[in-house]
């Protein structure tokens, strides 16, 4: 099956920030993670293959097809919610519902309302009126009701509580029922991440740290408490990142590199990526 997104060498200069060398694919039939502190990137990769970002260098496929030579039959395939002011704020969803179904040719209204009401959002009232939680459910609405293959999500659920979080994450998991579909999903949520995702694509000062299975990246890594000569004894291959603390030393190890019945915990996305960002490297 083909990726539905494929991205080489992406490069955007935007003052002192660099976007270099962004590499990766987001495979049909999957759920890509795209992690990273603030201003690491992820917005600038996703506005870049929505073609709202001119890039310095790179290139970018869509279905299999330069990003710049899409149809609009093709951009209709493509469903994006850039946060939550990505609707005009002025409009009710009824009249979100009008402009919608003149702007894509696959527009289901029934569809969109049954998102509206399974949200319980109000149809009648100007979306500015609504909570910031309310706005990112209404924009995700919007998004699945044009009959898109392809989901960019921009942190589609900064702001919500875990209940109206996990209501996402399953309208995402129904969405995934069609080995056709992908998404790429942004967050700092990393819990969220390992509920549904696939892939992880982990970004740090503009480039790309790893691109990985997310089984993959837990079995390869684990997490080791002990002290600093422990640590040492393990040699320099076997330990990825480490931190210093008050009562010894934590490090990210490779598994399959330390001995065999040493105590290890499990290493969640969340520790990967920090011990990547804050620890030290060998």
């Amino acid at each position: 099956m083909q990726d539905n997104v494929r991205i080489r060498a992406l490069s955007k200069r935007f003052g002192d920030f660099l976007l270099d060398d962004v590499s990766f694919d987001v495979p049909a039939g999957s759920v890509v993670g795209f992690i990273g502190e603030n201003g690491a990137g992820k917005s600038t990769t996703i506005k870049s293959i929505l073609g709202l970002v001119n890039t310095d260098g790179g290139r970018i496929e869509v279905f299999g097809k330069d990003a710049r030579l899409l149809t609009e039959e093709d951009k209709g395939d493509i469903g994006a919610v850039l946060g939550e002011h990505c609707l005009p704020q002025d409009l009710t969803l009824r009249e979100v519902n009008a402009v919608m179904r003149r702007i894509f040719r696959g527009w289901q209204e029934g569809e969109f309302f049954s998102f509206v009401k399974r949200f319980a959002l109000p149809e009648n009232k100007k979306l500015r009126s609504f909570s910031g939680g309310m706005r990112q459910k209404a924009a995700l609405s919007a998004a699945l009701s044009h009959g898109a293959r392809l989901l960019l999500l921009d942190e589609p659920t900064a702001g919500l509580d875990p209940v109206a979080r996990d209501e996402i994450l399953d309208v995402l998991y129904d969405f995934m029922q069609d080995e056709c579909r992908s998404v790429l999903l942004s967050s700092h949520i990393l819990s969220d991440l390992e509920k549904l995702c696939d892939h992880i694509v982990f970004i740090h000062g503009g480039k790309i740290v790893f691109a990985e299975e997310k089984d993959v990246l837990t079995e390869r890594y684990a997490l080791f408490r002990g002290s600093a000569e422990e640590v040492g004894a393990f040699g320099r291959g076997a330990v990825a990142a480490y931190m210093r603390g008050d009562f010894g030393m934590s490090a990210l190890v490779y598994r399959d590199k330390v001995p065999a019945g040493t105590p290890l915990d499990r290493a969640g996305i969340e520790d990967i990526m920090l011990y990547f960002v804050r620890g030290e490297r060998v």
